[in-house]
């Protein structure tokens, strides 16, 4: 069962949402061929810093950087590196921000100068795809609104949508029920409360919507070499609607 959060607890946790949202303005504006992922890495970690904040998946069961950083084939947890960003690369940024103990949670999938139609249609879907999910965050509905609404929206465009990874509750810990598949029945899952904070984050795949693990343990990319991209927000459910706590404004 999911914990609720008091309207207090929800304003602290869209403090850390406000840092992150800037913070994912400023790295759309450093996102170009030859930047590193390690860069940008760097750069999250000093942001962060500035305003008081921290990484908090840095160190989370033994995670070693500030960001997630997945480019083209990968699909999510891929690790920061010194190799540079190509023309035509898509790259996802995810990070959790945590502010005086609460936490909030976004990744934004950028592209790196010109990009194919097929990634710039991929991008956009995912995108669509987390703004329908959103819509259907309202009390007396069901996860399973959540999670068919983007099953559809990927469906229609032919993209898949990845099964293995799922948004989640978050509050002061980074992974806390209920847990958000983007794909499934609609009469499915916890049902949507006041109070409850979670987050949404569809991936959805070019090809096949099967994983593959590298040796690090951490980057998961697709079986067939296919893109990926992902968009996730963190939200709670306030005064009968959806109050994104990562919206770019």
């Amino acid at each position: 069962m999911s914990d609720i959060k008091t309207p207090e607890q929800i304003k602290a946790m869209h403090r850390a949402g406000k840092i992150l949202a800037a913070c994912h303005q400023q790295i759309s504006k450093r996102i170009r061929p030859g930047v590193s992922t390690l860069e940008i890495d760097r750069f999250v970690e000093k942001y962060l810093k500035q305003y008081g904040a921290t990484a908090e998946q840095k160190g989370y069961m033994g995670y070693p950087n500030a960001i997630c950083a997945s480019v083209n084939d990968v699909i999510c947890h891929g690790i920061p590196n010194d190799i540079p960003l190509k023309e035509g690369d898509i790259v996802t940024i995810d990070f959790v921000v945590n502010k005086d103990g609460w936490l909030a949670d976004s990744a934004w999938s950028y592209a790196v100068g010109k990009i194919s139609k097929t990634a710039d249609h991929l991008m956009k879907t995912t995108l669509a795809a987390l703004k329908a999910g959103i819509s259907q965050a309202k009390p007396g509905n069901r996860i399973g609104h959540i999670s068919h609404a983007i099953q559809e929206i990927a469906k229609k465009a032919g993209f898949s949508v990845v099964q293995e990874f799922v948004g989640h509750g978050i509050g002061q810990k980074i992974h806390e029920p209920p847990a958000v598949p983007h794909f499934g029945p609609i009469h499915s899952g916890e049902l949507i409360r006041e109070g409850m904070v979670f987050t949404i984050e569809p991936m959805l795949n070019v090809g096949s919507r099967k994983v593959t693990l590298d040796d690090d343990g951490w980057t998961a990319r697709t079986v067939d070499g296919s893109l990926s991209a992902q968009y996730e927000h963190t939200l709670a459910i306030q005064n009968g609607k959806p109050l994104i706590l990562t919206e770019q404004v």
